[in-house]
């Protein structure tokens, strides 16, 4: 199997000031140690970056990578305007380009772009890995954003109509097959 790491929207607007997600940067360290992982397997590590009209316009400082995220030169990336990564984009090209059968996802946040990527993977047959601990978002005002990431642990976890699972894993515990 050849997995391929998805980093979504690790951005500055979503991990710094009031809108920061909730323990983001140990979120950040999580997102690093599995990069490292992909990186050393060999596996794709793509950067996706979410693009819409308020703090996430292409180019500003809100849309640009946070700064703790690990980079490589040979990191991908993809630009979305949608919570579904595959939605108007070619990642299922690089992916297809590249014999990826298996996906590792983390990023920001749990409930949107996360969540809306992990279903859009599983609806295309690929198995998800869901790094557990690699994953958060922002309080809602009904819940906490510590209960909505482990929310979606357990609910992106149960979903069995698509044939292919997610498997929600801690960072230290995800292996990589590249």
């Amino acid at each position: 199997m050849t997995s391929a790491l998805l980093i979504i929207d690790v951005q500055q607007a979503l991990c710094c000031g009031a809108d920061a997600a909730f323990d983001v940067a140990s979120v950040i360290d999580c997102i690093n140690s599995v990069s490292t992982k992909a990186r050393a397997a060999g596996a794709p590590v793509i950067l996706i970056q979410h693009e819409d009209q308020g703090t996430l316009q292409w180019g500003t400082d809100g849309w640009q990578l946070d700064a703790r995220l690990q980079l490589s030169d040979t990191d991908l990336r993809v630009r979305k305007t949608a919570c579904d990564s595959f939605h108007h984009t070619d990642l299922q090209e690089v992916l297809t380009s590249r014999g990826v059968d298996r996906l590792i996802v983390c990023g920001l946040q749990s409930e949107f772009c996360v969540d809306s990527t992990a279903r859009a993977a599983l609806a295309r047959g690929y198995p998800v890995t869901l790094v557990a601990d690699g994953h958060s978002t922002v309080d809602s005002g009904v819940l906490t954003a510590a209960q909505i990431s482990a929310h979606h642990n357990t609910t992106l976890a149960n979903l069995g109509s698509f044939g292919p699972r997610v498997t929600p894993i801690p960072a230290v515990d995800v292996y990589l097959v590249a």
